[in-house]
């Protein structure tokens, strides 16, 4: 275990005691996808409730947390996980199939998901981060910059929303961010050079500025679009 998640454990143990039930590390970071300078470390900590006590008793080590570049801990009571599968089903799926237990019990490899609403959510998520994304790139265009980081910034998203796309399409889904985009791009029939660049970027393959952002967003944008609308196809 990292040293930095080795520590929150040990804040989260003293904070909460016998309350605390599991920590659990999931994303990039579980699954050994994560780029340094643009991932962060997903965790969800499991009490056996959560009242305004356990957010007091938890704030100063979710503010040490998030000191160091990381979101606070998802905080979920025991019975509150079990009833929330079918609201979170990206999240649950993707925290099954990888997932570090750092303390206590696991709870995530025998929960049980429900998928109902499943193929609903990946076209919500994949609508509302589009949405956002030009809403933000629309104040964005005259600054490169600002723009080439909204991008770097949204691709890790869209390429977990794609994986699940490809698996509402029957496939197994791919591990890592450049093998959903091979898949994807195949499946789908996008172009999958914006999405290429942008990883190599992050993965330190390519340097900033050998990328122009305004020229990536127009495909980038398109790209999404044609599996929005994949996605919307199955819809019975």
């Amino acid at each position: 275990m990292d040293a930095v998640l080795q520590q929150l454990v040990e804040k989260l143990q003293k904070a909460y005691g016998d309350r605390l039930v599991s920590v659990v590390l999931y994303g990039s970071a579980a699954a050994g996808d994560r780029q340094e300078k643009f991932s962060d470390y997903n965790v969800l900590c499991v009490l056996s409730c959560v009242t305004p006590r356990e957010l007091s008793d938890g704030e100063a080590v979710f503010r040490w947390w998030r000191e160091r570049g990381s979101p606070s801990p998802l905080l979920l009571g025991e019975q509150e996980l079990a009833a929330s599968t079918d609201c979170f089903v990206i999240e649950f799926r993707d925290m099954k199939r990888q997932h570090q237990l750092l303390a206590g019990k696991d709870v995530i490899s025998s929960l049980a998901v429900d998928d109902r609403y499943y193929r609903s959510q990946v076209e919500h998520d994949l609508r509302a981060k589009s949405l956002r994304l030009r809403q933000k790139a629309s104040g964005m265009l005259s600054d490169s910059g600002l723009l080439l980081r909204l991008l770097l910034d949204s691709v890790s998203t869209f390429c977990v929303l794609f994986r699940h796309a490809l698996i509402l399409h029957g496939a197994d889904g791919p591990a890592t961010k450049r093998e959903v985009i091979a898949l994807a791009s195949q499946r789908f029939a996008f172009a999958p050079q914006p999405f290429e660049r942008l990883l190599a970027i992050r993965e330190g393959k390519l340097k900033a500025r050998e990328a122009d952002p305004v020229a990536l967003l127009g495909p980038y944008l398109e790209a999404i679009s044609v599996v929005i609308a994949a996605v919307d196809r199955l819809e019975t």
